[in-house]
């Protein structure tokens, strides 16, 4: 194809992408700004939807032991705890594992990888240059894969970035005890945390707090111990497990709606939009994301889209289509669980009625991705 596809950020759906396009022959340069391997702050669960996807890129994860996952645990914040079945079921995998292991297969499909930050991106004349701190680099096409919040957002002035951010994350591994096979949501007083088990045999520990709530405590172990283990399953947890890292956070996290393209670059995974990490499928929607923009790059660079502004439209409909419902159903369930009123009487319908838990779920997941074109 001859033309080249610049990614900013080598996570889920930056690495993905580059897989996608690499085997498809399109000349790809990732640039990411941190080295390989990295934990992240993630929780770790993907739906299986993922994995008829993955197999048509030749990505094969049984090797690296992934945790299935078949049952959902969530609790407020007394400890009154439902279970549930998923639907598709899913794997728990470290990102430091997973995105080792993809970086390394988009290198084995040519992918060019380059470590460094980038510090801007101009599109003229129907090409972009991308600037990092030591070089530039031309391409035909950007895909911004680069997370929550960058210093990019910052540059292209997008809107979330008006609205208050009041979420921080922190995420942690521990050695303990935690059944294979789940994946829960535990809600503490400002916040909500997923907890399953990795491949490592770690407990992921991975937790959304209310800023306005954190800041009362002198640090993280402070508002853990006086607030996070509130959750009598979380104190359980965190009294009977030992720290495998200090725990890493990041803080100024929106939901606030974001716009898939912004100045002709296709934003992908939670730089396109961000679902509320309760709703346990961030990640398939990362790997998703990333396949309607590799899937529509490959059609505009065989001819069969004839135009950048078709390309750019389709994508905002097909994103909107595949994502769209998903994020609102987040948006409305994170209001109801920030209230501990409306979460107790929550879960009083959702144990009186446990279909309709179901039927949430089904609402935040999606079907079985096809194969790669």
């Amino acid at each position: 194809m001859g033309k080249r596809v610049i990614i900013i950020g080598g996570g889920l759906a930056g690495l993905t992408a580059a897989i996608h396009l690499c085997r498809a022959k399109v000349v790809v340069t990732l640039i990411e700004k941190n080295g390989f391997p990295k934990h992240k702050v993630c929780g770790e669960y993907i739906s299986n939807e993922v994995l008829p996807y993955f197999e048509s890129l030749g990505i094969d994860l049984s090797s690296f032991h992934p945790v299935a996952i078949s049952k959902t645990a969530i609790s407020t914040t007394n400890g009154k705890l439902l279970t549930a079945d998923l639907p598709l079921g899913g794997f728990s995998i470290s990102r430091h594992t997973l995105d080792e292991a993809l970086m390394r297969h988009a290198k084995q499909n040519g992918c060019e990888i380059i470590q460094g930050k980038v510090t801007d991106v101009n599109f003229k004349e129907d090409l972009f240059t991308v600037t990092t701190e030591v070089a530039s680099y031309q391409g035909e096409i950007v895909l911004g894969a680069f997370g929550k919040r960058g210093n990019l957002d910052l540059k292209f002035k997008r809107y979330f970035l008006s609205k208050p951010a009041h979420w921080l994350a922190v995420k942690a591994h521990y050695h303990g005890e935690f059944p294979d096979g789940v994946v829960a949501l535990h809600n503490f007083k400002g916040g909500y945390c997923g907890v399953s088990k990795v491949e490592s045999g770690a407990i992921n520990l991975c937790y959304m707090a209310d800023v306005n709530v954190f800041r009362k405590y002198r640090d993280i172990d402070d508002f853990q111990q006086k607030v996070v283990a509130g959750n009598p399953h979380l104190r359980q947890i965190l009294n009977a497990s030992k720290p495998l890292f200090k725990p890493i956070s990041i803080s100024q996290i929106s939901f606030e709606k974001k716009s898939p393209v912004e100045n002709h670059i296709l934003m992908i995974g939670d730089t396109a939009g961000l679902i509320h990490p309760l709703c346990g499928n961030g990640m398939a929607m990362a790997v998703h994301s990333a396949k309607i923009a590799s899937e529509l790059i490959i059609d505009y660079m065989d001819g069969k889209i004839t135009s950048r502004k078709t390309m750019e439209n389709t994508y905002v409909l097909q994103w909107n289509a595949a994502f769209r419902s998903r994020l609102r159903t987040g948006r409305w369930i994170a209001r109801i669980l920030r209230s501990e009123k409306l979460s107790a009487i929550a879960m009083q319908i959702l144990t009186r009625f446990p279909g309709l838990l179901s039927g949430i779920i089904r609402k935040t997941h999606g079907k079985p991705l096809p194969s790669a074109k």
